[in-house]
């Protein structure tokens, strides 16, 4: 049995390592894609089931500021509450109308299949497994395809993914072991920076209120109460209420325009 050169049995010895990282690797970008999924899912699902109500909500309260002014036209603080609102409305209102929401909302839950081929994708062609400056960059492109076609539940893409990276001639090599070495050696340092950048985003998420709102939902989802549901006819209440208010403030004005241009035969609305 021949026996090896130390520089050889340290190569095996960190291609196991990056083995074990890959792994990891792997299922750390698989956890952290679907929780970027997720909240993507839940806030679209929030955004169209009460998200458009508080948009709806936010123009009702800016026309009623608008029709205070109108009673009193003088007073800066009024107007400029009647401003405020207007800018808040409107900011609802766009993200309301995201057209991209309805898409995220209908998107698969990744299922078995889709989760394994992910995560052998995930550990042969994550750019940190590269090391030469134009084959990461390309990595960076099919990983992002990678994760698009994993949120989206897509298989077929997922399998034509995988045959395309397979037959890359990128993944042939014929270096020496000390080359091999300092690859390996590389390799390790860029996961465990990218699972580094990983456990950082996964903190950030955690800490976000999406993430609060979702674990809130589902809690009381798995006790049979829909939150968002709950949320959505309580805001309906206030619109109804707001709505009422609106109509009030505008008879009062109308009053007023009526009875000034009946006496002194004036347009009112006109100097407002």
């Amino acid at each position: 049995m021949i026996a090896l050169a130390p520089e050889e049995i340290e190569l095996n010895k960190k291609r196991a390592v990056v083995g074990r990282l890959a792994d990891r690797l792997a299922d750390s970008e698989e956890e952290m894609a679907d929780t970027r999924g997720e909240l993507e899912r839940f806030e679209a699902q929030y955004t169209m089931e009460v998200g458009r109500l508080y948009a709806d909500l936010d123009e009702i309260e800016a026309q009623i500021a608008e029709e205070e002014v109108k009673l009193v036209p003088d007073d800066q603080e009024i107007r400029k509450k009647a401003e405020e609102l207007r800018r808040r409305a409107e900011e609802s209102a766009a993200r309301a109308n995201d057209e991209g929401l309805e898409k995220v909302s209908f998107r698969l839950r990744p299922n078995a299949e889709a989760k394994k081929a992910y995560h052998d994708l995930a550990r042969v062609m994550h750019p940190d497994l590269a090391l030469d400056a134009s084959e990461k960059e390309r990595r960076h492109g099919l990983m992002a395809k990678l994760n698009e076609a994993y949120s989206a539940g897509d298989q077929g893409l997922l399998n034509k993914l995988a045959d395309d990276f397979r037959d890359s001639p990128d993944l042939i090599t014929g270096d020496s072991a000390g080359d091999n070495l300092v690859r390996a050696i590389r390799q390790i340092s860029q996961i465990n920076k990218r699972l580094k950048e990983l456990r950082e985003e996964k903190i950030a998420a955690e800490a976000s209120e999406l993430f609060t709102m979702h674990e809130k939902f589902q809690a009381e989802m798995s006790e049979g109460r829909n939150m968002l549901k709950q949320m959505a006819e309580r805001t309906k209440t206030h619109i109804k209420k707001s709505e009422r208010r609106l109509k009030n403030l505008q008879n009062v004005n109308r009053s007023a325009e009526e009875y000034v241009k009946e006496r002194f035969g004036l347009d009112i609305s006109d100097f407002r």
